[in-house]
């Protein structure tokens, strides 16, 4: 296949560009600073210059020779407090690319338009839950700002639809592989022997290895049978209690010291809902495609990590 790539030197982006080319596929991204991308991906992988924002007759152009395009783009979540500014910019940086994508397919001639269009989205979309019962793809969204965005940038993807263009979103969870950002945090309190359960410890704790995420994304791209939303999160889902004792099993280090999350708020303000909150999603889509997870519990997955 002929794949055009947004997003491709990001965590996600950069693993899941190798695999596409190893499996045989075409590989062109979409960046803004082409010439670091190139000499990052390195050779087999042609890199284009875009805005992220408007159509422009040289990226557009690869979109009309594509069989599938996949975007990554998006700014960090994690990386600087939630203000009102920084807000607009993460949702605009991820439905204003999603648009600018969908606006490109649609100035293609019927059949210049590719087979599939795959977007990143977040496990997040089902916002704060408590419940018990696993949410299978088909569950309502949440209310909280990143339910919100997610529930947006779905909705940007969803244009291509009557394009005849097929659309799959990968909600993904908190994506556990060496250098994740969000995981080197999450593990640091243990290795300085200050580990515990975040918050009230009850909130469900949602991951996925980052090999069972690129799986799930060549998943998606390859397989005519993806479409809609799918839940990329590990069948393995715990109280974050657990979590915290699972993963001071695994390093050796103590887990009992809580973090209350008034403490939470007060260092990282709003951006502590991605500590805090959580909901019990469950794979249920992958599974009844027929993927196999190489990382179902998080003590295999977390020992790759450390």
């Amino acid at each position: 296949m002929r794949i055009v790539l947004a997003g491709a030197t990001g965590f996600v982006g950069r693993p899941l560009v190798r695999a596409l080319r190893e499996a045989g596929h075409e590989m062109t991204v979409l960046t803004r600073r082409p010439e670091e991308a190139a000499r990052e991906l390195g050779s087999g992988t042609r890199a284009v210059a875009w805005d992220g924002r408007t159509v422009a007759p040289g990226w557009a152009g690869e979109i009309r020779q594509a069989d599938a395009v996949v975007n990554l783009s998006g700014a960090n979540i994690g990386t600087r407090r939630w203000t009102q500014a920084r807000k607009r910019e993460l949702l605009a940086s991820r439905v204003d690319s999603t648009r600018a994508i969908v606006g490109a397919i649609a100035e293609a001639d019927a059949g210049q338009r590719p087979k599939v269009l795959v977007t990143a989205s977040g496990i997040d979309y089902y916002g704060d839950r408590d419940d018990e019962q696993p949410l299978c793809e088909d569950a309502p969204a949440g209310s909280s700002f990143l339910a919100r965005l997610c529930v947006e940038w779905e909705a940007a993807a969803r244009e291509a639809e009557p394009l005849g263009v097929r659309v799959a979103s990968v909600r993904t969870a908190l994506a556990m592989g060496k250098g994740a950002f969000a995981v080197t945090m999450l593990l640091l309190p243990f290795r300085l022997l200050a580990g515990g359960p975040l918050g009230s410890g009850r909130q469900w704790f949602t991951w996925i290895h980052l090999d069972d995420l690129i799986g799930l994304y060549c998943l998606a791209i390859e397989d005519d049978r993806v479409r809609g939303p799918l839940n990329a999160v590990a069948p393995d889902v715990r109280r974050e209690r657990e979590v915290a004792a699972a993963i001071g099993r695994v390093l050796h280090r103590p887990s009992w010291l809580p973090v209350p999350g008034f403490m939470l708020r007060l260092v990282l303000g709003e951006r502590a809902d991605l500590l805090l909150h959580g909901r019990r999603a469950a794979p249920c889509r992958a599974q009844e495609l027929g993927y196999s997870f190489r990382y179902p519990h998080l003590e295999e997955a977390l020992a790759t990590v450390v």
